[in-house]
């Protein structure tokens, strides 16, 4: 047997086994891991929020840019009559915005019932004679000064969602939500009183999102399935009353699923060009700017119908891109809603998500032919500063919602400045990231390794 230089034999060593190879990772569940570990992250609903709200109303500034040139040029207005004024308002709603964001939810609650009570007493100012101004046959308007309206309507769901989340956040904490007088008493009434006031001018897609909020609150709030029950079927007997009665409400329920624009005596004519529109987009769309049902064959292009100038320029990628924008705004709502312990929180959000998601169904259901057309706005989307202003301003209450869950204030807090300020006249140094392991570190004696 041979030695080796050291005079000692040489070492026997077993021969390695051929290790097993390892399966290889399915893609598609790896893919499903990381994602749900992004949606599990404590800041992901405040980003949902402030990034799809701010993609949904860029985008909407360019379809209304788009979508309402050929009806100011129709009007003899200048081509960018509608995108300016739609721009001043964005920038007003992006300091409520901002407002609201900062702002403590005790202020929040505190300003419930000042904008309940202006709310209100607008809409009644609307039904005085020579202040209210009616616009396509519905009296909701006040005229603020030349070309600018107001419609008070659109800020009482910005008053019924935090009037009503701190009346039911009160009566949670003194324990009176399970007497069924006190969940639906003073609410019940207050929210009619709101409905009746919007039935005055005519405006019934502003009641049904009203009547949706209320709902919205009322399931938030545990209340039993036959009083839910109860108080849907009298809104349903309601609102069909309400709609046979009007000739008008009875032509657009008739327009559904219509594929000619005179089905008999009824005239669907924007319904059916909303279809047309869709239908002639393709995949991708004829371009950004290249509509044709714009130029006077769609009514409302630049409000109500936005969405259909939308598909038929961006074509179905686009429409699915804003369907999937409202879908994320309305999951992150629903995640503040149910991750916080703060009743008043849980029924502002939810009524918010409510509010925002139901108005988007509403209108793109009516745009796809699949529910009648309502006249209420894409919000966030469509041109028109009164729907603009509260909408935005209900989306600062969100994104505050969603930086005072608990572990989304410590995932800010974590984050420093990379770069600290001088101090003592002192040179600018860039200031190292606090992290778990360097505080560990830190904490260690000088003799430890």
């Amino acid at each position: 047997m041979p030695s080796s230089r050291t005079g000692r034999p040489p070492v026997q060593r077993a021969a390695r086994r051929p290790s097993r190879p390892r399966a290889p990772e399915n893609p598609a569940l790896g893919l499903i891991t990381r994602l749900r570990r992004a949606w599990d992250r404590p800041l992901t609903a405040y980003y949902l929020i402030l990034g799809g709200s701010a993609l949904i109303i860029v985008l909407g500034l360019v379809m209304v840019y788009s979508a309402s040139q050929i009806t100011a040029l129709q009007k003899s207005l200048p081509g960018s009559y509608f995108f300016r004024k739609q721009l001043l308002a964005a920038v007003i709603g992006a300091v409520l915005l901002l407002v609201a964001s900062r702002m403590p939810v005790r202020l929040h609650r505190a300003l419930a019932y000042p904008i309940l009570a202006a709310s209100v007493g607008l809409m009644a100012l609307v039904q005085v004679p020579g202040i209210g101004v009616a616009v396509n046959g519905n009296q909701n308007w006040i005229a603020v000064g030349g070309s600018f309206q107001l419609q008070p309507s659109e800020f009482g769901k910005l008053a019924l969602v935090l009037w009503g989340a701190d009346l039911l956040a009160r009566k949670q904490d003194k324990r009176l939500l399970t007497q069924w007088k006190h969940l639906l008493v003073p609410l019940v009434p207050a929210a009619f009183m709101l409905l009746g006031l919007i039935m005055l001018g005519g405006d019934m897609g502003t009641a049904i999102i009203v009547t949706a909020i209320l709902f919205g609150l009322l399931w938030l709030a545990g209340a039993p399935t036959r009083l839910f029950v109860g108080v849907l079927s009298v809104a349903a007997l309601l609102g069909a009353l309400l709609i046979r009665t009007s000739p008008n409400r009875m032509a657009r329920l008739a327009c559904l699923g219509a594929t000619e624009p005179q089905s008999g005596p009824v005239d669907c004519w924007q319904a059916v060009h909303g279809i047309y529109a869709l239908a002639s987009g393709g995949i991708f769309g004829s371009g950004l700017g290249a509509s044709v049902e714009k130029w006077g064959q769609l009514p409302e292009a630049h409000t109500d119908f936005i969405f259909a100038v939308t598909g038929e320029e961006l074509g179905l990628a686009g429409t699915l891109s804003v369907l999937a924008l409202f879908a994320a705004l309305g999951y992150a709502g629903i995640r503040v809603a149910g991750r916080t312990e703060d009743p008043f929180v849980r029924y502002a959000a939810g009524g918010v998500t409510t509010w925002i998601t139901a108005q988007a169904v509403i209108n793109i259901g009516a745009v796809l032919g699949l529910l009648p057309i309502a006249g209420v706005p894409l919000p966030l989307f469509s041109y028109g500063g009164s729907a603009l202003l509260p909408t935005m301003f209900a989306i600062g209450l969100l994104i505050a919602f969603a930086r005072d869950e608990p572990a989304a204030r410590a995932a800010l807090a974590m984050r420093q400045p990379r770069f600290g300020r001088k101090r003592n006249g002192g040179s600018q140094r860039p200031r190292r990231w606090n992290t778990m392991r360097r505080r560990a570190t830190a904490a260690r004696t000088s003799g430890e390794r």
